[in-house]
């Protein structure tokens, strides 16, 4: 093992981009320690001490690393630019223009991009006005913070102040989508995954002690084994496909003959990784924000009653459904069976006993929508298991145990699957075997 990890620095090109990865996510975890100004800083350690992690608090603080409860300039993290990315892929399923540029390649990606950084910054203005209003009124039921009900958490409250808190969160939103961007251009893996990855991690050592101290020393072993299962369970998972195999006819090209060897198509069991699960956790948060933002209170009463608890049947429910359907709303968009067989019809190939053209398009969709199902349903499964001994329990500590596990087993494959093809490509021996 050591020796695998020294072969990841034996490459002068991929030691660099690892030694900048470290050096953008030890900047990002500075940033989510910064507190913003005008804030009550005596307030804020109490808060830190009595947050029980519930409500939006404990999903947003999960993503942000702590930034939520130390009321930092990183407050809303990198979820604004996640909900954006939601909100841009719907629409490009119901505006032609957006799915003209879908179709346009890195062209088109790079309008979408564009647009998604816009309504980044538009909807952590939203947010972070949302919250700055939270703390001054001492919102319980969105920040999940006991003992804090009505209590103003900024003194001196004016238009001023708030509006400074408010620029000064949506910059730092700002800034934690650029750092994201630059390790995806110039570090290892995705530059938004690593910096989730980063913010859970930081987070799992205190949620781990407190799991003990609350629920004792037989609880905690007993969650510690179902977390240990589950993370085998979501390694064999993600390493699961389907292989559809492709024979490609022979062709003569001048002189040469080309074709006729075999191939496969690989289909993830999990073809979406852990998107749905992100995508459905910010869906269920984001109306106690839009709550918040608009001062509706019959929404206000909805989302501190049926949504911010994470241990409702309410909140079960929907996070199961959402993540069935965003399962299979991003498989459809990652990959589309029109397309892959057109591309196998055009360059001569074909599966065998399946005719080209639309049988093969039938035949793909057909597969890739029953090995979805049991993908999805995992999903569903690693996500609210834990929450439902916790809520059997009565464990109010660490609710987003599911997703963590994901995300953080998730990421990691990905990124070591990375660092494994640079490291093959240069007779290195990588990691996975």
């Amino acid at each position: 093992m050591l020796g695998r990890l020294r072969n990841m620095f034996r490459v002068p090109d991929l030691r660099k981009k690892i030694l900048f990865t470290i050096f953008i996510v030890v900047l990002y975890r500075i940033g989510t320690h910064v507190p913003v100004p005008y804030v009550d800083f005596q307030q804020i350690k109490q808060l830190q001490e009595s947050s029980t992690n519930a409500g939006v608090v404990g999903f947003l603080d999960l993503f942000s690393g702590g930034a939520i409860t130390s009321v930092s300039v990183f407050f809303l993290g990198i979820m604004p630019y996640i909900t954006a990315s939601i909100i841009m892929q719907l629409l490009g399923v119901v505006i032609p223009k957006l799915e003209e540029w879908q179709k346009e390649g890195q062209v088109g990606q790079k309008k979408i991009t564009q647009w998604t950084r816009y309504l980044t910054v538009a909807l952590a203005l939203i947010q972070s006005t949302g919250f700055v209003f939270a703390l001054k009124e001492g919102q319980q039921g969105l920040l999940g913070f006991v003992g804090f009900e009505g209590t103003n958490m900024i003194p001196g409250f004016n238009a001023w102040r708030a509006a400074l808190i408010v620029i000064t969160w949506t910059a730092g939103t700002a800034l934690v989508m650029w750092l994201g961007e630059l390790i995806t251009q110039r570090g290892v893996g995705n530059g938004m995954s690593i910096l989730i990855f980063a913010s859970v991690i930081s987070r799992l050592p205190a949620e781990g002690g407190a799991i003990f101290s609350q629920g004792g020393m037989f609880k905690g072993l007993v969650i510690l084994a179902v977390g240990i299962g589950m993370i085998v369970a979501i390694v064999f998972v993600e390493s699961g496909q389907r292989r559809i195999p492709v024979q490609f006819a022979k062709r003569v090209v001048g002189r040469r003959m080309y074709g006729g060897q075999s191939t496969y198509i690989p289909l993830k069991v999990n073809q979406s990784g852990v998107i749905p699960v992100i995508f459905a956790s910010s869906i269920l948060a984001f109306p106690a924000l839009i709550a918040t933002a608009t001062n509706f209170k019959w929404l206000q009463d909805f989302a501190n009653r049926h949504l911010v608890t994470g241990t409702g049947w309410w909140y079960i429910g929907l996070y199961t459904v959402l993540i069935i359907f965003f399962a299979y709303f991003y498989t459809a968009i990652a990959f589309n069976p029109t397309q892959q067989a057109d591309i196998i019809r055009k360059q001569g190939g074909f599966i065998p006993g399946i005719r080209p053209g639309p049988p093969t398009e039938r035949y793909l969709a057909k597969v890739l929508n029953r090995i979805t199902l049991p993908g999805s349903l995992f999903l569903a499964f690693v996500a609210v298991v834990p929450l439902l001994v916790f809520a059997l329990w009565d464990i109010s500590q660490f609710p987003f145990g599911g997703t963590a596990l994901l995300i953080t087993v998730g990421v990691a494959l990905e990124t070591m699957k990375q660092i494994d093809s640079q490291l093959m490509m240069r007779n290195y021996e990588g990691f996975l075997r």
